[in-house]
């Protein structure tokens, strides 16, 4: 079973914008953090964004001022809109969620999703 499912991804030119966003499939516990991860071939998965459940945001230096991460604590849902996206922001992007699935999980996991591709051309 998916807990998590990203929608939004595609193909863009450079300057333009996508807006991702991830729903969970099922009811969770408990979320703590939410946020959004990148991997490109060859590379290892980096952290985008980060979201709590107060609103306190980390961006990655790399997409600050052109990223906001947004968080819907009622749903559980959070969403990226990219905007001025260059062609190094090409990627499989991933939704995290760390918390808890159930209540008898002693310690937070991470949850993820399928990923969604996200290609700028130039």
């Amino acid at each position: 079973q998916v807990q998590l499912v990203e929608s939004g991804g595609g193909l863009v030119q450079a300057g333009g914008s996508l807006r991702l966003s991830c729903q969970t499939t099922r009811n969770f516990f408990s979320i703590n953090l939410m946020g959004w991860y990148r991997q490109a071939p060859g590379k290892q998965r980096d952290l985008v964004a980060t979201i709590t459940k107060a609103g306190d945001t980390n961006y990655a230096d790399s997409v600050k001022g052109r990223f906001t991460v947004s968080r819907d604590n009622a749903k559980n849902t959070v969403a990226l809109q990219m905007d001025s996206l260059k062609p190094e922001d090409t990627a499989v992007y991933y939704c995290n969620a760390r918390g808890k699935y159930t209540y008898w999980q002693p310690r937070d996991n991470d949850y993820w999703g399928q990923g969604t591709q996200v290609t700028v051309s130039s």
